[in-house]
């Protein structure tokens, strides 16, 4: 029996427990930043970057190499770029004026202040109300260029959550086979 028990101590102390730590600290750090690029508030791609730096750090025998960092720092720039025009982008696409887009971009700025129904709402009233105030048009006009705004932010989601899977497989491909 204790020829048994010694094999089992012997396993375990024979598991490299480091190694699992910072592959399920890497693990758990992706998939909260996958989902942080769908639900508000939660910043997914700075996540996953945070993921990747970390892992790089803490297990040099996966690191990433500093192109794949670079690359990966470059997709943080571009999926914040995407967050905070893609509202305004839908807006001009369904007729918006200028001014219904800096109405998308102060609402935004102000709707942070107010949690996830502000970071929902706050772009779509800034066109709403910027169309209606600044540019005099008629309600008809400004709730289809608000539509826009709708519709454009949907798409951004969209282009945000594919900006974050690329990430993730870089930082498989980076890690694992380069």
């Amino acid at each position: 029996m204790s020829g048994w028990w010694s094999g089992v101590q012997h396993w375990f102390a024979s598991i490299d427990w480091a190694c699992i730590g910072v592959w399920l600290l890497t693990s758990t750090l992706l998939g909260l930043g996958l989902a942080g690029s769908i639900l508000p508030l939660i910043p997914g791609p700075l996540i996953i970057f945070a993921a990747c730096v970390a892992h790089s750090l803490l297990r040099a025998q996966s690191a990433m190499s500093w192109w794949g960092i670079g690359i990966e720092l470059l997709l943080v720039v571009v999926t914040y770029a995407i967050e905070f025009a893609s509202g305004a982008v839908g807006t001009k696409f369904f007729g918006g004026s200028k001014w219904a887009i800096w109405g998308v971009f102060v609402g935004g700025i102000i709707g942070m202040f107010f949690s996830l129904p502000g970071l929902i709402l706050g772009p779509m009233i800034g066109a709403f109300a910027f169309e209606m105030l600044f540019d005099r048009k008629q309600v008809r006009a400004a709730a289809k260029s608000t539509w826009g705004t709708v519709v454009g932010t949907g798409i951004g989601y969209v282009a945000r959550l594919i900006v974050a899977i690329i990430m993730v497989i870089i930082f498989f491909v980076d890690a694992l086979w380069l």
